[in-house]
C-alpha cells in the first residue's frame, strides 16, 4: 500500500493488557502508521475503567472504549457484575462514548474443559451473556462478540430475541449455516492478522459481504505466518485490508475506505 494511504482502523484491541510502559509509545506509533480509530475492548470492571481513561486521555476521541466481562474467563459473582452493570448505566447516564463488548461465550474454555474430562456448566455464561446483549438493547449501543462455531447460532438468538442489530462477531469462525444467518441478519465481522496465512479465515471473507468486515488485531495476541515473533500492534490493521482487497478483487484505496467507513459507521466514530 502506498504510503499516503491512511484510515486503517482497529475495532478490536485489548488496549489495557499492554503495560503501562508500552500504552503511549503504542498509541503513538499507531497514529503515525495511519491508524484513525480503536475499539480498546475490556475483560472486567478494572479492564473497563482503564479503557475509559485511556480513550479520555486521547484529545482527537480516535479511543473508543467497549465495557464488557470477557467470557473466557470464572462467571463473576452477583456482586461484582451487578457493580459492572451498574458502572456501565452511569456512563450511559452521563452521556459518554462506548460500545458494549467484549461479551460473548466460552468456546475455548469449554472445549478444554471437556477435553479434560471436566463438566462443564455453560448456563452461568448465557445468563451472563444475556443481561449484556438486553444492556446493549437498553442503551442502544453496538455489541462486540466473542462467540465462535458452534457458540455463535445461540447468540444470534439471542440477538433477536432482544431486537439487537448493530451487533459484531470479532475474529469469527464458524459453519456455512450460521455465516449465511449472520449475513442475512445484517451482522459484522471482524478479521484479524491471520487472514494472511488461514484458508479458513480467507474462505470467509471471500464469502462475507464487504459491507459487513471490518479489521482487528485482536492485541496483543500474538500471531503467527509472517508475524511470528513480532510484538501485536493496531499498524498491522494494514496488512489486514491489504488482504481482504486481494481477496475480494478490490483496489487497495478502495478497501481502505470501505472498511474504514463500515468501522466509523458501525461504531460511531
Amino acid at each position: 500500500m502506498t504510503e499516503t494511504l491512511k484510515g486503517w482502523v482497529d475495532a478490536h484491541l485489548h488496549l489495557d493488557l499492554y503495560s503501562p510502559a508500552e500504552r503511549m509509545g503504542l498509541l503513538e506509533q499507531a497514529w503515525r502508521d495511519g491508524v484513525t480509530g480503536i475499539v480498546a475492548v475490556s475483560m472486567d470492571l478494572a479492564s473497563c475503567q482503564v479503557n475509559r481513561e485511556l480513550a479520555r486521555q486521547e484529545t482527537q476521541q480516535r479511543i473508543l472504549p467497549a465495557y464488557g466481562y470477557h467470557p473466557e474467563q470464572v462467571v463473576p459473582d452477583r456482586a461484582e457484575l451487578e457493580a459492572l452493570i451498574s458502572w456501565i448505566r452511569e456512563r450511559a447516564i452521563a452521556d459518554e462514548r462506548f460500545a458494549i463488548g467484549e461479551v460473548g461465550l466460552p468456546y475455548y474454555r469449554r472445549e478444554s474443559s471437556l477435553a479434560s474430562g471436566e463438566p462443564f456448566d455453560i448456563v452461568p455464561y448465557v445468563e451472563l451473556l444475556e443481561r449484556f446483549v438486553a444492556l446493549a438493547a437498553e442503551l442502544r449501543r453496538p455489541i462486540a462478540l466473542h462467540a465462535v462455531y458452534d457458540d455463535a447460532w445461540h447468540v444470534c438468538d439471542l440477538l433477536e430475541r432482544y431486537g439487537v442489530q448493530a451487533a459484531h462477531f470479532h475474529w469469527f469462525k464458524g459453519p456455512a449455516e450460521t455465516v449465511r444467518r449472520m449475513i442475512d441478519s445484517g451482522y459484522s465481522i471482524s478479521v484479524t492478522p491471520d487472514v494472511a496465512y488461514e484458508p479458513e479465515i480467507q474462505a470467509l471473507v471471500a464469502q462475507y459481504p464487504l459491507e459487513l468486515i471490518m479489521a482487528e488485531t485482536d492485541g496483543p495476541w500474538p500471531f503467527e505466518g509472517p508475524y511470528a515473533g513480532r510484538q501485536t500492534v493496531p499498524g498491522m490493521t494494514a496488512d489486514v485490508v491489504r488482504h481482504i482487497a486481494r481477496l475480494k478483487g478490490l483496489d487497495e484505496e478502495e478497501a481502505v475506505h470501505r472498511i474504514r467507513d463500515n468501522t466509523y459507521r458501525f461504531y460511531g466514530l
